[in-house]
């Protein structure tokens, strides 16, 4: 098992968050976070993620399926990536 793996294991049920969601999202994940780090800032990356983060979880909260509100969100992060213009920033 690699480092991710392990650490995904570990950390996703101490924060309770079901480890079946991580898997079948994380790749996707990954994707955004790298795209925003090399097309926005590296600081953005983190961050972007906390955000969508607190968007599903608002989602989950409502009673919305949690992996389609991922999978929502990260549409929505890639539609302002297509749009981001670094010169206006």
């Amino acid at each position: 098992m690699d480092a991710l793996e392990e650490w995904t294991r570990l950390v996703a049920p101490t924060l309770g968050v079901d480890p079946a969601l991580v898997a079948a999202t994380q790749d996707d994940v990954l994707d955004m976070v790298r795209d925003v780090a090399h097309g926005v800032v590296r600081p953005a990356a983190p961050l972007t993620a906390y955000v969508v983060g607190l968007a599903v979880g608002r989602a989950g909260a409502q009673g919305e399926d949690v992996t389609a509100a991922v999978r929502d969100a990260l549409a929505q992060v890639d539609e302002l990536l297509s749009a981001w213009d670094p010169a206006a920033g």
